[in-house]
C-alpha cells in the first residue's frame, strides 16, 4: 500500500509533467490555487466597454430547465450566451434540481456561461415553501440576529441547507463547471425574506456568511460571486458585502433603471470589476448598450422576456454587432479544472 507521501509525490509528478514551461507550471498553479477569478471572469472583464453578452433566466419548471432558452433560439436562431437556473423552493421543482443541475452542466459542455440562482426557503420554515409566506416573508428582527449569529439556531438551520446545495455544486466542481452564483440577490428588495436588511449586520452580513461557508468550509472554488441590487433605492452602500466577497455587480431592472443616472451612479461603486444588467423583463435595445457600454451582459427574467418585448424587437438585438451569443464566445471548458 502507497503512503499518503509517496501517493502525494506521485500527484505532484503527474501534474508537472503536464507542462514543460516553469513559467506556464507556475501560472498554472498560481491559477489552481487563487479563489475564482478564471477565464469566465477574465473574458467579462475583457469586454467590459465593448460588448455584452446576451442571457436569459429558466425558472421554473426544473424539469424543463432549457424551456426559455430554447424558445430564444426557436426566434432568433441563436442561443443565448448565458444560461441560468435556480434551486428554487415549490415540491416539483425541489424534486427535479437535479434535473437543472444536469442542464447547467450540459450548457457549460455546449459553450454556455452558466448561473445558479437561490430563490429558496428561510430557515426557519421546509425547505419546500409557498411564494407568499415563504420566500415573499419578513424574519423578526430577534430572528434575524439569530441567523447571523454563529452558532445560533437559525444560524445552523442555514448552513445546513448550504451543505445540500453544496452537494449540487460539488458535482459541477467536479465536472470542471465554473458558476456564476448570485445569492441573496436584489438585496435591497425588502419583500423578500433575506431582503431590505441595511448596514454590516443586514442582508450584507448573510452574504458574506454564505460566501465563507460555501468557499471556506465546503471548498467550493468554482462559483464565482454575483452580488445583485435593484432600481429601487439608491444605497448600494449600505448592502456592499465587501469588494472581497464579490468578482461582479448584477443590478436588476424593473422600473427606471435604463435612466444613465443609475448607469453613473453604479460605475464608482463597481470601479474596473464587470457589471451587468442581473434581471430585466424590458430588454435593452442596441442603442442603450452603445450609451452604456460596461455592461457585460444582460440577463432577461424567463417568460417576461417574450411578453415585454416583441420578436422584432428580440431578433434585433440578438443579431447586434456588439451582443454575445454563445456562438461567439470562447471556449471556457478547456480551463484546468479547481482542485
Amino acid at each position: 500500500m502507497q503512503t499518503k507521501e509517496a501517493s502525494l509525490a506521485l500527484m505532484v509528478l503527474m501534474t508537472t509533467s503536464l507542462m514543460t514551461l516553469p513559467s506556464a507550471r507556475r501560472a498554472d498553479e498560481k491559477r489552481q490555487s487563487a479563489k475564482p477569478r478564471h477565464s469566465v471572469l477574465a473574458y467579462l472583464k475583457k469586454i467590459s466597454g465593448k460588448l455584452t453578452v446576451a442571457g436569459i433566466h429558466n425558472r421554473e419548471p426544473n424539469s424543463r430547465p432549457s424551456m426559455q432558452t430554447d424558445k430564444v433560439f426557436e426566434l432568433t436562431g441563436r442561443y443565448p450566451g448565458l444560461w441560468s437556473g435556480d434551486f428554487l423552493f415549490r415540491a416539483e421543482d425541489v424534486t427535479a434540481r437535479w434535473e437543472m443541475i444536469h442542464e447547467c452542466k450540459k450548457q457549460w459542455e455546449a459553450g454556455s456561461i452558466v448561473q445558479l440562482m437561490l430563490h429558496v426557503a428561510p430557515p426557519n420554515q421546509p425547505e419546500v415553501c409557498a411564494w407568499e409566506g415563504g420566500i415573499k416573508s419578513h424574519l423578526t428582527d430577534e430572528q434575524w440576529k439569530d441567523l447571523i449569529t454563529e452558532g445560533g439556531i437559525l444560524n445552523k438551520a442555514w448552513k445546513a441547507r448550504l451543505d445540500i446545495y453544496a452537494r449540487y455544486l460539488q458535482y459541477l466542481k467536479e465536472n470542471g463547471v465554473l458558476i456564476l452564483f448570485r445569492p441573496q440577490h436584489e438585496m435591497n428588495q425588502g419583500a423578500f425574506w433575506w431582503g431590505g436588511r441595511r448596514g454590516a449586520d443586514g442582508t450584507a452580513r448573510l452574504y458574506q456568511i454564505t460566501h465563507d461557508y460555501l468557499l471556506n468550509v465546503k471548498g467550493l472554488t468554482n462559483l464565482i460571486w454575483v452580488w445583485d441590487m435593484q432600481d429601487m433605492s439608491r444605497d448600494f452602500a449600505e448592502y456592499n458585502p465587501g469588494e472581497n466577497y464579490w468578482d461582479i455587480f448584477a443590478f436588476d431592472i424593473y422600473s427606471d433603471g435604463y435612466n444613465k443616472s443609475w448607469y453613473d451612479y453604479i460605475l464608482p461603486i463597481v470601479k474596473g470589476k464587470p457589471m451587468a444588467i442581473g434581471e430585466c423583463e424590458k430588454l435593452p435595445s442596441p442603442a442603450i448598450l452603445k450609451q452604456q457600454p460596461r455592461w457585460c451582459f444582460f440577463m432577461s427574467w424567463a417568460e417576461l422576456t417574450f411578453t415585454h418585448n416583441s420578436p422584432q424587437q428580440i431578433q434585433e438585438l440578438y443579431k447586434s454587432s456588439s451582443v454575445v451569443t454563445r456562438n461567439l464566445l470562447p471556449n471556457f471548458k478547456e480551463e484546468p479544472r479547481l482542485r
